[in-house]
């Protein structure tokens, strides 16, 4: 089908989704026309439809909301990319991936506040949505626009400073994260008469993965760094480097792991590859330059997770619990009797944590602080009575067991924003 009246985008514009709410009748056939136009299995959605409700019973309506990739002009996944496998089109504004630069590292993933990018585990990188680029070039619409029965999504050019400066609110729905954050450029038609829409429900959140291999990788490599801080330099290095191996195993084509290092400049990622590389060959030379090097890592290793598309992740508590458990570790390896101290305050942090995210407003804190009272409550009570076993003799054990369940509560109790997951039934 030709796309009907639809110009080149010139210098300073760029192609964009248009969505009418107001016509959409959720009957997802974007969904379908998505997945069978780019052979992705069922659970991988580029394109998703949620549900939002308003109104008093009797006197309720309710509406749909599809979602594709947004194109920002400024782009999270773009920018933190450690592998450089994302770019915006000079041309068409686009935002494209490069699945043969993709190492899997799925930290696009975290980075995306509405959820776009979606990790392929058969295929061992990501993938989403690039507005069927290719069907774009030949004059045909993408096989969402396409198979739409209502005409609900439509491509437009629009002008990028002017969307910036004027119109950029119109991307903003219920639901979904505030346009500002990216800029999104997806235009969004709302009902006219629709009465206060909600698209948060708590049925449909769930805990998210362990990610395992980060939760080794970040207990030994915090272990390490604080064991070399403190003496304990060659059995601190031995477990650094176990956990440097843990790391790829996170990876879905772990083979590309040195690709890791290329975006040093601009990439957390790379940059905390680049610093724990640096540990590793500096604890040949010297413990304390290692050490203070493996301090800079684990700095690397917080920034990584303070993102905002992770609201539990992005606060100064991240860094403050990575460093804690450097020192608590570090000292249970040396033996030295200030672990005590170390610990006791990290079990008022860890009350201190949970407060923060039961007492919060924000949908996706107070449902992390849900989890942690509900589902994960015995797995907190847990990490909380074992950091008092700093008290006997081989504390490194009880403590280190503690550290562990830590980061997996860590990674298993996050909400993420996301333009559809927090009110589509099937979202994870």
């Amino acid at each position: 089908m030709a796309l009907p009246l639809l110009a080149s985008p010139a210098e300073g514009e760029q192609y964009r989704f248009h969505f009418d709410m107001s016509v959409c009748i959720g009957c997802k056939c974007c969904e379908v026309a998505c997945n069978e136009q780019n052979d992705n299995p069922a659970e991988i959605r580029w394109r998703r439809v949620g549900e939002l409700e308003g109104g008093d019973f009797p006197f309720t309506k309710r509406f749909h909301l599809s979602m594709g990739c947004n194109h920002c002009v400024d782009a999270a996944c773009l920018h933190g990319c450690p592998v450089d496998a994302y770019t915006k089109s000079p041309t068409n504004g686009l935002v494209l991936h490069n699945a043969d630069a993709c190492i899997g590292c799925q930290y696009c993933v975290w980075n995306c506040p509405y959820g776009v990018p979606q990790y392929n585990e058969e295929r061992g990188v990501v993938g989403k949505c690039d507005m069927c680029v290719g069907r774009l070039e030949e004059g045909r619409q993408p096989a969402c626009a396409a198979a739409c029965p209502e005409g609900a999504i439509q491509i437009e050019v629009v002008n990028i400073a002017e969307w910036k400066q004027v119109f950029a609110h119109q991307a903003n729905a219920p639901g979904m994260p505030n346009a500002d954050d990216t800029i999104s450029t997806t235009r969004i038609t709302l009902p006219k008469d629709a009465p206060a829409l909600t698209g948060g429900n708590s049925n449909f959140v769930r805990r998210e993965s362990a990610h395992w291999p980060l939760v080794a990788f970040l207990v030994l490599s915090q272990l390490s760094v604080g064991g070399m801080f403190f003496g304990q330099g060659w059995l601190a290095y031995v477990l650094g480097m176990l956990g440097l191996s843990a790391s790829l195993l996170h990876l879905g084509r772990p083979i590309y792991a040195y690709r890791a290092l290329k975006m040093w400049r601009r990439s957390w990622l790379s940059r905390e590859v680049l610093f724990f590389t640096l540990f590793a060959g500096a604890a040949l030379v010297s413990h304390q330059l290692a050490a203070a090097i493996g301090l800079a890592g684990v700095y690397a290793s917080a920034r990584i997770y303070m993102v905002p598309a992770r609201p539990s992740w992005n606060s100064l508590r991240t860094l403050i619990s990575f460093l804690a458990t450097t020192a608590l570790l570090g000292l249970a390896l040396a033996g030295h009797p200030a672990a005590v101290w170390v610990a006791l305050i990290t079990v008022a942090s860890e009350v201190e944590r949970a407060l923060w995210l039961r007492n919060s407003t924000e949908f996706e804190l107070h449902q992390s602080g849900r989890l942690l009272r509900t589902e994960l409550q015995g797995l907190l009570a847990l990490r909380i009575i074992l950091l008092f076993g700093v008290f006997l003799p081989y504390a490194l054990i009880p403590l280190a067991i503690s550290e562990i369940i830590g980061r997996y509560l860590f990674f298993s109790s996050v909400v993420p924003r996301n333009m559809a997951a927090t009110f589509s039934a099937g979202a994870a």
